[in-house]
């Protein structure tokens, strides 16, 4: 994608930045104006690991996790989350006193299912959901929904990057929010501005990437 970036340091750590373009994107469930690029930080061994420090300072070791559901190709960061929750003492009710670290399977029709062989990382336990960005927050609600169905508890979500605070009353850990991205704004499909103003849309994004028109 030829387009400017700009370089967004988090604020509450300056060694993990992010590279922000403007324009016209279209998610599964809105329209932004900015498409924030976290390729580096899930890719790259030393970001992920700094990212994963930084999250983990958001759970008490009195917060159970037994399981890190990953989503959004997070699977690197998650690892490193998992040593570190267990370095530091989070409380975990598995037998061998280690953490699962998981990713979804999606049906064709882009449903979240989980095979049968993973029952023993879901049901009953405590999950913590690790996303690359939350935008309205319909994908965490129905991951959510989805770990309810399989039997799981949720004990939290941390994201690179959430455009909201939280989701039914719970917290959204993120690293970057939406105001550290200036001009960034989300609109449903049927009320966005630059539609209207016929504004073409530059790509497709999600947190694995995009994909231009």
């Amino acid at each position: 994608m030829s387009l400017e970036m700009t370089t967004i340091y988090s604020a509450k750590d300056h060694r993990i930045n992010i590279h922000a373009i403007n324009g016209h994107f279209a998610t599964v469930n809105s329209h932004i104006t900015s498409y924030l690029d976290i390729t580096t930080l899930k890719t790259r061994c030393s970001d992920a690991k700094k990212v994963a420090e930084l999250m983990a300072k958001s759970y008490s070791t009195s917060t159970p996790v037994d399981t890190i559901l990953c989503m959004d190709g997070m699977d690197v960061i998650g690892c490193y989350l998992s040593e570190k929750l267990t370095e530091v003492g989070i409380l975990s009710y598995n037998a061998h006193k280690t953490l699962y670290v998981i990713h979804p399977e999606y049906t064709t029709g882009g449903q979240i299912i989980f095979r049968d062989n993973y029952k023993i990382t879901l049901k009953g336990k405590n999950v913590l959901i690790l996303l690359g960005s939350v935008t309205t927050g319909g994908t965490l609600r129905s991951v959510i929904n989805t770990l309810a169905y399989y039997g799981a508890k949720v004990s939290g979500a941390s994201a690179i990057f959430s455009a909201i605070s939280d989701i039914d009353g719970m917290p959204v850990n993120a690293i970057f929010e939406k105001n550290d991205v200036p001009d960034y704004s989300t609109f449903s499909q049927q009320n966005c501005p630059l539609c209207k103003a016929k504004v073409p849309i530059k790509a497709l994004v999600n947190s694995y990437g995009y994909a231009e028109l």
